[in-house]
């Protein structure tokens, strides 16, 4: 073997090992919500482990993405936040993207776009190093989770059935967000606790 041929060989081999670490690192639906605190938009740093005996939504956000756009352009996620919040949910936005990449907000124009979009989020996270969104696995903007009172994640996935960027199908599509908080303040297990995330990359 050559020593390009053995240089390429271990590159691919490294860059295995960091996907497959990613991915094994990925929260799991059934188990404990993988513990962070993140600088918010308010300029206060937020712990998980702070809103212990409510039930958490984190919501990546990317607001230069279509698919953000889709569903904060027709209301629809604002819909959500005002409706579940006011039912004593916690709603975490959390930014993912890296300095320099799409997405990347600082705290002051973090609150600004809140304000801009009309948002009701509990609060907007700032996740430069991406590693509360290699923690969770998100893939995409949107991707949802919901976190139960005892800590355990209850639902990851898609908000909804309808994975295109245009916001008609949204009055038809099913909402598993809204099920899986519906079905969890109600005191039942979620029936659909997964589903595939669709939107844009998540830009660490």
């Amino acid at each position: 073997m050559t020593r390009s041929t053995r240089t390429a060989a271990l590159g691919a081999l490294a860059l295995f090992a960091a996907t497959a670490a990613t991915a094994s690192a990925a929260a799991t639906v059934g188990a404990a919500a993988p513990a962070f605190s993140l600088p918010g938009s308010d300029g206060k740093p937020h712990a998980l482990a702070d809103y212990a005996g409510k039930v958490v939504v984190l919501e990546w956000f990317n607001r230069e993405c279509p698919f953000v756009k889709k569903h904060y352009d027709s209301r629809n996620m604002q819909g959500l936040q005002t409706e579940y919040t006011g039912r004593d949910v916690v709603w975490l936005s959390i930014v993912s993207s890296a300095p320099g990449k799409q997405g990347h907000s600082s705290a002051n124009a973090a609150a600004a776009t809140v304000k801009e979009l009309d948002a009701a989020p509990t609060v907007v996270l700032l996740d430069e190093s991406g590693a509360a969104g290699q923690a969770y696995g998100a893939k995409t903007t949107p991707h949802m989770f919901v976190i139960g009172k005892d800590g355990t994640l209850l639902y990851q996935g898609a908000i909804d059935d309808d994975p295109s960027f245009k916001p008609d199908g949204i009055p038809t599509a099913k909402n598993y967000v809204r099920r899986a908080l519906d079905e969890t303040l109600s005191g039942k297990p979620v029936s659909e606790p997964v589903s595939t995330p669709y939107g844009c990359s998540v830009k660490y």
